[in-house]
């Protein structure tokens, strides 16, 4: 019998939908928290879940990786007495089948249940007749919930022989999920032609896009073939599209719906077989506004979209891509294999990574060679700019603690020392935590105010992703209404 799992802290709404479930012909099961909630995902075979934001032991939104790495993996509905359309968008990006209000009727609840398992059915379904094929995903590492759901949309685009559009920040691996979906896809066999739109001189774009014939222009002194024609029976893959001039952007759209380029100084058009790809680390949509790339481009570009998160995001993967990527080093360098003290990796996971695994790279890099003949890598192995910025990020979270916080050495005065030597202390462990939570909280409430509380200027001052955002507010009980 299909179960569904209502999590949710008020009994009334948790009668309601349990009601309205049986009614459906499938069994129930709730949780009033978080907590209990994930035991029984995790215990039991569920179908779906009924999800609530705002529950006693913390956002509801901030369990959808959760959920989604149980056995089950059941389809999750949001459920919120309170809309919130940045809520709404965080849920469905990570995963959720859809975000509806407690107010709508109990029959468009059941309507959103019945298709979220009709779904759930036929993916089942068609699963079980797909023959399992291992994806190919040759220096892409790490199993982190983020990295995860980008390469089930690299799985999805290999399938087919659609436009794919893939976002991601500077140094992420745009370039590694397009050749991914280049190798498992049935043009693997054919060439991968890579374009990279940042580095094309514009006065020679098109000749090097579309090709030219002998005598075209001044310097043609034989035939050239553009890239374009070049990936005929493969993969075109444009780097940082963002990048193209408008003019060029309106020829490669012609391209894009007729499969057909005119090389410069030939009457006839030739014919191209080719899948694109492309990747931009711009915002594309706010470039449309801006008049600096072409919606009707955009529009065609995106019929599939892969979002890379960013390290930051995925930290659960810093393991990984260091072992990884110092095997490499190692082996070039004819080196043994190094060891990992726990300092190592504690500082690699402390750091922001504003370069993502470019960076991370190049910081194994440096590390290996640091070593030496040492056989065992250190966080002493490790560029001082990163040990210097990870023990000032460190030094300024312990500065930021309020006046009720632990003594600064050389900033508290005697005085709050006194009045802290005439209580009961805890353990330093849990007196520590406590400042700290205290000064974060701090920060929260005071950013939200500068940015008026908007929630994506919160997002883009403080670095943090949005679920991690919204767990925050929660845990301190901040409201952008009580601002």
């Amino acid at each position: 019998m299909t179960r569904v799992l209502i999590i949710d802290d008020d009994e009334s709404m948790r009668y309601a939908l349990t009601r309205a479930v049986r009614r459906m012909g499938h069994d129930a099961v709730t949780a009033e928290d978080i907590g209990s909630g994930l035991a029984l995902a995790r215990r039991e075979n569920i179908d779906a879940v009924f999800l609530d934001v705002h529950l006693p032991d913390g956002n509801g939104l901030s369990i959808l990786s959760d959920l989604a790495q149980c056995p089950s993996a059941p389809e999750v509905i949001i459920i919120t007495g309170e809309g919130d359309p940045d809520g709404a968008e965080l849920a469905i990006n990570n995963g959720a089948w859809d975000y509806i209000e407690k107010t709508d009727s109990i029959q468009k609840i059941s309507l959103t249940l019945k298709r979220a398992l009709d779904y759930r059915r036929e993916r089942t379904g068609a699963a079980a007749c797909q023959p399992v094929r291992a994806l190919r995903r040759d220096r892409i590492v790490g199993d982190s919930v983020g990295l995860g759901r980008s390469l089930d949309m690299v799985a999805q685009a290999a399938w087919g022989d659609s436009n794919v559009l893939i976002i991601g920040e500077t140094g992420t691996g745009k370039e590694l999920f397009a050749r991914a979906i280049h190798e498992n896809s049935a043009r693997a066999e054919g060439p991968f032609v890579v374009v990279d739109c940042a580095a094309l001189p514009e006065n020679l774009v098109e000749s090097i896009l579309f090709g030219h014939r002998k005598g075209a222009f001044t310097g043609a002194d034989q035939d050239q073939t553009g890239l374009v024609i070049q990936a005929d029976g493969g993969t075109l893959f444009l780097d940082e599209v963002g990048e193209l001039p408008l003019n060029m952007q309106k020829a490669f759209l012609r391209v894009l719906q007729e499969r057909t380029v005119r090389p410069i100084g030939s009457k006839a058009e030739v014919h191209s077989n080719f899948r694109l790809v492309a990747a931009t680390n711009r915002n594309l949509e706010q470039m449309v506004s801006d008049g600096a790339f072409r919606s009707d481009l955009l529009f065609r570009l995106q019929t599939i979209r892969i979002d890379i998160p960013p390290l930051r995001e995925r930290k659960g993967d810093i393991r990984a891509l260091a072992a990884h990527y110092i095997d490499i080093y190692c082996a070039r360098a004819g080196m043994e294999l190094k060891g990992l003290n726990s300092d190592f990796l504690d500082t690699l996971e402390a750091n922001d990574w504003p370069g993502n695994v470019r960076e991370l790279i190049h910081t194994i890099e440096h590390a290996v060679a640091a070593s030496a003949s040492e056989s065992v890598l250190f966080s002493k192995h490790l560029p001082p700019s990163l040990r210097a910025s990870v023990a000032r990020n460190r030094m300024t979270l312990q500065q930021d603690v309020p006046a009720g916080g632990p003594v600064r050495q050389g900033g508290a005065a005697p005085q709050q020392a006194m009045q802290l030597a005439g209580m009961e202390l805890p353990p330093l462990a849990e007196f520590r935590e406590a400042a700290i939570n205290e000064a974060e909280k701090n920060y929260l409430q005071a950013l939200m105010v500068s940015a008026e509380g908007n929630i994506k200027e919160v997002i883009r001052r403080s670095g943090v992703s949005q679920s991690r955002l919204y767990a925050l507010l929660k845990k301190h009980n901040i409201s952008s209404q009580d601002l």
